[in-house]
């Protein structure tokens, strides 16, 4: 029999998984600090190496979205419908990363996260690779290029977006209320009308 494609894949992703939300209830229960990755593996019921080849660090255990989050921005630009210009697009992505943060479930855990140092210190890195990516993916995508200052400024608003938003009392109002801002300061530092991708060389649509 035909072993189906992406079985293994699955296999993965599911064992990656299983180490995360074990890490997670773990974590909320005794305290990060108070847990260690030989407790997680014996918890998940996998071993060390096993947790070690899924995640390399014990902080990356509690943003297991990161990797999915900053494609999600990328995705974001290069994926785009040829008349969605870029600003809208960004602002769309970062309401529905801030309504999967936001939610009450995610309330414990950043609650967790903004009292643990070595929390904090990896989010604000992550916040930083976030924004050089989406930065690389805007030089990229616009014809004509903006400057490498305005695709890093942009960049690095779009993702303090996410994270103001997310801790706002109405975080919907405040990603539109800040997306109105960078818009405004965009059209000052960008002001052509040709946002769009070059599709005559990638082709990119957003898929349905």
């Amino acid at each position: 029999m035909t072993v189906p494609t992406g079985r293994r894949e699955r296999k993965k992703a599911a064992t990656r998984q299983n180490i995360a939300d074990t890490a997670l209830r773990l974590f909320l229960a005794r305290g990060y600090d108070a847990v260690g990755i030989r407790d997680v593996a014996a918890e998940a019921d996998v071993a060390v190496t096993t947790v070690f080849s899924h995640f390399a660090s014990k902080e990356a255990l509690v943003f297991e979205q990161d990797e999915n989050f900053e494609q999600r921005l990328t995705r974001a630009v290069t994926d785009r419908a040829a008349d969605e210009p870029l600003i809208p697009a960004l602002r769309h992505e970062i309401h529905a990363m801030v309504r999967h943060c936001a939610a009450d479930s995610g309330t414990p855990i950043w609650r967790m996260i903004n009292q643990t140092p070595a929390l904090r210190e990896y989010e604000e890195s992550m916040r930083l690779r976030y924004a050089d990516s989406l930065a690389a993916a805007i030089a990229a995508a616009l014809v004509p290029a903006p400057s490498t200052t305005a695709c890093r400024a942009l960049a690095r608003f779009v993702v303090d977006a996410f994270s103001l938003a997310r801790e706002a009392d109405e975080p919907a109002a405040a990603v539109d209320e800040i997306f109105r801002m960078i818009e405004a300061a965009w059209a000052v530092s960008y002001p052509t009308r040709s946002t769009d991708l070059d599709r005559a060389v990638t082709g990119a649509v957003r898929p349905p």
